[in-house]
């Protein structure tokens, strides 16, 4: 097989570094399904997994890059033919196993999904591993009674950022009317309104200066991207018996709360996870992604070039970047 492209990540003398280089078919992990990738994404963790104690990747070198979507090139695997269209998000991809910022990809026909009916290659990157967390918030949601009222008050943080900005599109296109877009860029207010958000809240105008035990009940749901103080604020503010969908810690990773809002109000800490999702769910969530939930058509989406990359990952580093990234391979 040719040469072909791809971002990769090594580490000298306790130095981590990353470039873009011309690779071949041995430097990939092994896998019985090989593809040519047409689409990736860029998630917050691909920024950490390029960064100097990013705490992502702990073996070098390795190639980034938690999703794609492409088509299959070989398969020692019944279910996948030469020329399908797939996707592979989560597992090891872009942590342990070489990831999708490569324009050919090898991986475990077990990680595979087939790309569902209603999506194209490129629809399914701008969801991406972003899209299919923001789903598993909002049908966990769901599960906890949300379907029940279509006014009830639901709150989304990080809400500029690729999960959140995602979950406010699919909860405007199921129907929900009060919803409650967190963030601390002035600049994201229109385009978050645009895409669905009733009201704008921002961090540095909402967040309080001491967080209380018990607040005054404001909100019946939560979808909660960034963790840290801020879930904790948070709780203290859930309705009696809300939910908190939490699947970030982009804000920090402890937890400091009292149990009286969970003992007296009955509320709700979900748990969000979208690396080992079972196949079975996964495939039900991308086929609601295919459907319900399928907001594709995102008003905040950028597409770049493998060669872009780094400017997009120093963006998510720095906390300036909006929306989805996707990247084209050829």
């Amino acid at each position: 097989m040719e040469k072909f492209s791809g971002y990769m990540v090594k580490k000298e003398s306790e130095t981590v570094f990353a470039a873009l280089e011309k690779l071949e078919l041995s430097e990939l992990s092994e896998g019985n399904v090989t593809i040519r990738t047409a689409y990736s994404s860029v998630n917050y963790k691909d920024s950490l997994a390029a960064k100097q104690n990013g705490g992502v990747i702990r073996d070098y070198p390795m190639i980034p890059g938690i999703d794609l979507s492409g088509t299959v090139i070989t398969s020692q695997d019944a279910r996948f033919k030469k020329g399908q269209e797939v996707l592979v998000t989560g597992y090891g991809l872009g942590v342990t196993h070489t990831g999708g910022f490569s324009e050919i990809a090898r991986v475990p026909a077990d990680w595979i999904v087939p790309v569902p009916d209603g999506l194209s290659l490129k629809d399914t990157m701008v969801f991406g591993t972003a899209g299919f967390t923001a789903a598993l918030s909002v049908q966990a949601l769901e599960e906890h009674g949300a379907t029940q009222d279509k006014d009830a008050a639901i709150l989304i943080t990080g809400a500029s950022g690729g999960v959140g900005s995602l979950a406010i599109a699919m909860l405007h296109q199921l129907g929900y009317r009060n919803i409650y877009a967190l963030s601390r860029k002035p600049s994201a207010i229109d385009s978050l309104k645009k895409i669905g958000a009733t009201k704008v809240l921002l961090l540095d105008e909402w967040m309080p200066e001491k967080i209380k035990p018990l607040a005054k009940q404001t909100f019946d749901f939560v979808i909660d991207t960034v963790g840290g103080e801020i879930t904790a604020a948070l709780l203290s503010q859930l309705k009696y018996g809300g939910s908190i969908a939490i699947c970030g810690n982009a804000a920090g990773i402890k937890l400091t709360a009292s149990v009286l809002p969970f003992i007296l109000r009955g509320i709700n800490l979900l748990g969000i996870d979208s690396v080992n999702v079972p196949m079975t769910q996964r495939l039900v969530i991308w086929q609601r992604l295919a459907t319900d939930l399928n907001v594709s058509t995102h008003e905040l989406m950028n597409e770049i070039t493998l060669k872009e990359l780094p400017q997009t990952l120093n963006q998510l580093q720095a906390g300036t970047h909006i929306g989805r990234t996707i990247i084209k391979m050829k």
